[in-house]
């Protein structure tokens, strides 16, 4: 579906950053370059608000990401990995990020969901019918849900070119697809991306045993 990007549009950029940090390291063995992610997404128009969902450790080893993040204009949300009583484990922020969109749509725009988890598929419909925004959607194409795809105004596929989208990406892994990348703009890229033991890694680990973490199993 064709879509209107002007540079006077209002975006509103809202980061599955658990779902987008395990779809890299499952299928590329690499780490997202955040800073790229967020320029091409925006792709020239006025960002009005960029935030990262994530789910903290206890050793704090994110504290160097949070500020790299804060650096290029993105906000992060954390919290910590809940234990409940008999070992059941929950970390996630789906129900977090899908209030923030709504709360802030009315004066948005475009709202950019950079997930690939089919549980936001509510979230893009609502706002399309409800608030009136422009919804797309960002992430990698072979672990995005294919009823997500279908739901969104425009899909930016990060498979597309993982060289400028990854860190450490190395080609003879996994041959890349095409290369021309939807929404690109010029200046200079910036790279941002979690320590390979960061992103609540092992947080995560634990709480997908259980079941409870969305993206990339």
């Amino acid at each position: 579906m064709a879509i209107v990007k002007h540079s006077e549009q209002r975006d509103g950029v809202f980061i599955d950053t658990q779902n987008l940090y395990h779809s890299a390291k499952n299928i590329y063995h690499a780490r997202v370059n955040f800073g790229n992610v967020l320029k091409d997404s925006v792709a020239g128009r006025h960002l009005i608000r960029a935030r990262a969902y994530m789910v903290t450790t206890e050793s704090g080893e994110e504290t160097a990401f949070l500020e790299a993040l804060t650096k290029v204009g993105i906000e992060p949300k954390t919290k910590e990995l809940q234990i409940f009583y008999g070992g059941a484990k929950k970390a996630d922020w789906d129900v977090g990020m899908a209030v923030d969109a709504i709360t802030a749509s009315p004066k948005l725009d475009a709202v950019i969901l950079i997930t690939g988890d089919g549980d936001f598929i509510p979230l893009v419909e609502y706002l399309k019918m409800h608030a009136g925004c422009q919804v797309e959607v960002v992430s990698f194409g072979r672990s995005t849900s294919g009823k997500l795809r279908e739901a969104t105004g425009h899909f930016l596929d990060l498979d597309e070119d993982p060289r400028r989208y990854l860190l450490n990406y190395r080609s003879t892994r996994l041959p890349p697809r095409s290369r021309q990348a939807a929404g690109r703009t010029g200046g200079r890229d910036v790279q941002v991306s979690a320590p390979d033991d960061s992103i609540a890694e092992q947080a995560n680990e634990e709480a997908a045993e259980a079941g409870k973490i969305t993206g990339v199993e």
